[in-house]
């Protein structure tokens, strides 16, 4: 198993935001389940071996019919589709699963027939403090190629670096990405101390997509015309900021689990 890689499928083509409204069913047979439906936007999927998917098997009962199974790549009926020619993050793939009568044993079931939701929620309520440290990682890594740049590169006969234009510009990003980091790390605190941590992740989520678009969007800019090629590799920590605020969560997303945090009671 550790030599296995694993994927988790929840999204489909329509529901994204709207994540439990699964056209994706598991139907009982007895014994085993049968699949039928699609995934899209799956991470991972061309190299997975095993799948985290979760289907409704309870249409009437809405979300608490959603059941999550592990799926084997060499599941009869089960075939991992396109692969997505994505902007950014283009080292991990992102592919669509097709199931047409994907026979599923009933021991694959993960957890309790219905209760899939659970673990879907939970999921991604860890997953977001793990994309807000991905985002810093892409804005700290953006902001030293361009710190080192504006030291060598020379304007008006001066490293472009003492400009104290410049100088305003990347303190206020590294100030920007500092808060970044310590709320990833805040939500991560709570989530191992086990105390409440869904808000806090959804926030530090939220931060730090925005401050991983706007420091590499400075990163190019500090590059100049150099930045806008392939040649340097602020380009790509720029087109890898923009998924922080799409996946694992809309940025609107979770601003409406903020709200929802905050109104009900908690500042």
């Amino acid at each position: 198993a550790r030599d296995t890689v694993g994927a988790y499928a929840l999204s489909e083509a329509g529901s994204g935001s709207d994540a439990f409204g699964l056209a994706c069913k598991a139907e009982d047979r007895g014994d085993h389940y049968v699949l039928n439906g699609q995934k899209l936007w799956i991470t991972n999927a061309f190299e997975a071996g095993v799948f985290i998917v979760f289907a409704n098997a309870n249409p009437e009962a809405g979300y608490k019919g959603i059941t999550a199974f592990l799926i084997e790549r060499d599941f009869p009926g089960f075939k991992v589709g396109k692969k997505e020619d994505k902007l950014g993050i283009r080292a991990s793939s992102t592919c669509e699963l097709i199931f047409e009568d994907c026979h599923v044993p009933k021991e694959n079931v993960v957890g309790e027939p219905g209760k899939g939701y659970k673990i879907a929620i939970e999921t991604l309520n860890e997953g977001r403090i793990g994309i807000g440290a991905q985002m810093i990682g892409v804005a700290r890594g953006a902001l030293e190629h361009a710190i080192a740049y504006t030291k060598e590169r020379k304007q008006f006969g001066q490293p472009v670096a003492e400009f104290q234009g410049v100088q305003f510009q990347i303190a206020a990003a590294a100030t920007e990405l500092e808060a970044a980091r310590l709320m990833v790390y805040n939500a991560a605190r709570l989530k191992d101390a086990k105390q409440p941590f869904v808000r806090e992740a959804a926030m530090a989520k939220l931060f730090s997509s925005q401050v991983a678009e706007k420091v590499t969007s400075l990163a190019v800019q500090l590059f100049g015309g150099n930045g806008y090629t392939k040649e340097y590799p602020v380009e790509k920590f720029w087109r890898d900021s923009k998924v922080g605020q799409i996946y694992e969560g809309t940025s609107n997303m979770q601003l409406a689990t903020i709200a929802k945090s905050i109104i009900s009671g908690r500042l």
